[in-house]
């Protein structure tokens, strides 16, 4: 499995819309978001990051068994860590982690002031603009963490603005 992370508005999903392989790709969010909607009555992705922590690590056991039985190429677009009213919480706790077998962990991110305005313009969600920059450094510190728990490479993306092309070429020497 590869692992594809990021902040929300980086651009992960639009970089790997954009790959060509014979990877599946599967969304962290749509499975939390399903199981989460069954367990907790939840109506969208926006109240995801608000129920309490003990409920979303209760979803989060549930989403990991299921990525655990998944076979073949799956690439797996998620979150590194989640910005809670409570603080960061890791996307990928080491408890539910080493249930994967981890082939490279990807960071997608941007600058800050793109991310901002990306999520401002997105009219599908309800996107804080928090501390940007300090939720990137974060992400970073997760991922560092996650790679030396699994032992997997760990490859940073920037996404630029009206530079997709490059980002997308650069997941693609991950893939191969």
């Amino acid at each position: 499995m590869i692992i594809v992370m990021g902040l929300p508005g980086a651009g992960k999903t639009t970089v790997l819309n954009g790959i060509e392989s014979d990877y599946a790709v599967v969304n962290y969010g749509d499975l939390m978001l399903e199981i989460e909607k069954e367990m907790f009555g939840i109506k969208d992705r926006d109240e995801m990051r608000k129920l309490p922590i003990e409920q979303q690590v209760q979803a989060q056991k549930k989403v990991y068994e299921r990525l655990s039985q998944m076979k073949g190429k799956v690439i797996l677009d998620t979150h590194c860590s989640v910005s809670t009213p409570n603080g960061f919480f890791p996307g990928l706790p080491f408890e539910y982690l080493k249930m994967l077998k981890v082939e490279a962990l990807v960071l997608i991110t941007a600058d800050v002031a793109e991310v901002a305005k990306r999520r401002l313009e997105d009219p599908t969600r309800i996107r804080d603009v928090d501390d940007i920059a300090l939720h990137d450094n974060m992400n970073k510190a997760f991922m560092a963490a996650y790679s030396a728990f699994t032992g997997a490479p760990a490859v940073v993306i920037y996404n630029r603005q009206d530079q997709l092309e490059a980002a997308v070429a650069q997941l693609q020497k991950v893939l191969k």
